[in-house]
């Protein structure tokens, strides 16, 4: 939408903080600080659905609970959406086990990787070929590949103060060194787990393969594994793995993403997305990644429902489902939308943990970003200060595949993120009750001031 230059810099001085604009934002806060809906409702979902992988029991009975939960709050609507997802199994527990002629036999912390094959009941034996990049692997070729078990022992780069940066830096060996070592002929794949932690847990994460290629065995071992078996390597190049585990794939399932909504009062036709991702991965609670996100989100629900905030627009919380795998969930949201004609004006995404919230990433141009950053101060009383361009979040990103719109994740402290992140340490018991409210209220917060000031106009 077109605006002109005079009219963005009414809007922006609309955002300096009025007094009655500020007392709905203190209200939000309040009402969120005071609270322990939320965080019950968390514990809840932890407890009972622990699991909750795309395609499994537990994923669909956290579908369930989430709608019951929205049913129960007099909202306009609540429905499923159906999607269409993989159906991967971990199998039984994996085994991986060091052994040397030198050293002996030491057992390592292994877990498969997301779309693993298995490695059959028996398991393999092979000796390890320790890389630092798919750059590396490439250029020692087949030759030097070829009936190896390759091992990716690149850690996180821990100068970064954003720890999302460092990540950025290593995941590619999770996601495509398997990959690149099937090519090469490995028999399988050991990725040092993408953590900036130096524990014994070890993180999975998807992987990926080409449909028609050849699916090995990939695993994540431990940082402390990985560390034992780079040392063992040095000492005894000519040392060998014994991995095992039964990961396979089943037919994909039918599963749901879920929708509670409050109706606009002015512009109902206009669609406010918030939401997070529903499913974890399997061996997890999946408290951080990405339970809290989804109880955050419906939680904005209930703070309007209960200040009786009146949006101008449809405000719909959504839990996606099937973001770790394949993100099916957000694509057949953003296809479903535009074959029904939606109208979507706004989207915002809670996916980088429940820890104190530091502001929005903001995936907006010109106009539209400089409006939205100068909401801003707001949001100063509260410790937000991070207002800054950037991308959004992995659900709702495929709306701008259809629709020319603004798009924020919340930004949280991410020093603890990635100890957590995919992990079977990333549990309830490291959710902090006024952290996840204050994250609750800053969305609630930025997506009332962006509907209430008109900040990205109307059609």
């Amino acid at each position: 939408m077109q605006r002109s230059y005079f009219f963005t810099l009414i809007l922006i001085w609309l955002a300096k903080p009025a007094f009655s604009q500020q007392a709905v934002v203190d209200a939000i806060y309040s009402n969120a600080l005071k609270s322990v809906v939320a965080y019950e409702q968390l514990s809840v979902l932890c407890a009972t659905t622990e699991g909750r992988i795309a395609g499994s029991p537990q994923a669909a009975a956290a579908v369930e609970y989430t709608k019951q939960l929205m049913e129960q709050m007099d909202l306009d609507s609540v429905y499923l959406q159906e999607v269409i997802v993989p159906n991967w199994k971990r199998g039984e527990p994996e085994q991986a086990r060091l052994i040397s002629r030198v050293l002996g036999n030491q057992e390592l912390s292994v877990t498969a990787l997301g779309l693993s094959a298995g490695t059959g009941p028996q398991g393999l034996i092979a000796p390890v070929l320790e890389v630092q990049s798919l750059e590396e692997l490439e250029q020692l070729g087949e030759a030097a590949v070829k009936g190896k078990i390759v091992f990716f022992n690149r850690a996180v780069n821990q100068d970064h103060y954003n720890t999302f940066q460092g990540y950025s830096g290593a995941v590619d060996q999770r996601v495509r060194g398997p990959l690149t070592a099937a090519k090469l002929g490995a028999v399988a794949a050991l990725v040092r787990s993408v953590t900036t932690a130096s524990h014994d847990y070890p993180h999975t994460g998807v992987t990926r393969f080409d449909a028609d290629g050849r699916n090995i065995p990939a695993l994540a071992v431990s940082p402390q594994g990985a560390d034992l078996l780079g040392q063992a390597l040095k000492t005894d190049p000519d040392l060998s793995l014994y991995l095992r585990n039964t990961s396979h794939r089943l037919p994909d399932a039918v599963s749901y993403n879920v929708i509670g909504e409050i109706r606009g009062t002015d512009y109902p036709d206009q669609i406010i997305t918030v939401g997070g991702h529903l499913d974890a991965w399997d061996n997890s609670q999946g408290a951080h990644d990405n339970g809290g996100g989804c109880v955050q989100s419906i939680d904005v629900l209930r703070i309007f429902h209960e200040l009786n905030i009146q949006p101008k627009r449809t405000v719909r919380a959504v839990m996606f489902m099937d973001e770790e795998i394949m993100q099916t969930g957000g694509n057949a949201y953003a296809d479903s939308a535009t074959a029904a004609g939606e109208k979507h004006y706004f989207a915002i995404e809670s996916d980088r943990g429940v820890f104190t919230p530091r502001g929005f990433s903001i995936d907006a141009e010109g106009e539209r970003l400089e409006a939205l950053l100068s909401i801003k101060p707001y949001f100063e009383a509260y410790g937000m200060h991070e207002f800054v361009k950037g991308g959004s979040g992995v659900d709702i990103r495929p709306l701008k595949n259809y629709y020319d719109m603004a798009q924020a994740g919340l930004l949280t402290d991410s020093q603890r993120y990635f100890d957590l992140h995919h992990a079977a340490s990333d549990t309830f018991e490291k959710i902090n009750r006024r952290e996840l409210n204050l994250g609750t209220a800053a969305m609630a917060a930025f997506i009332y001031l962006i509907d209430h000031l008109d900040t990205l106009g109307t059609e």
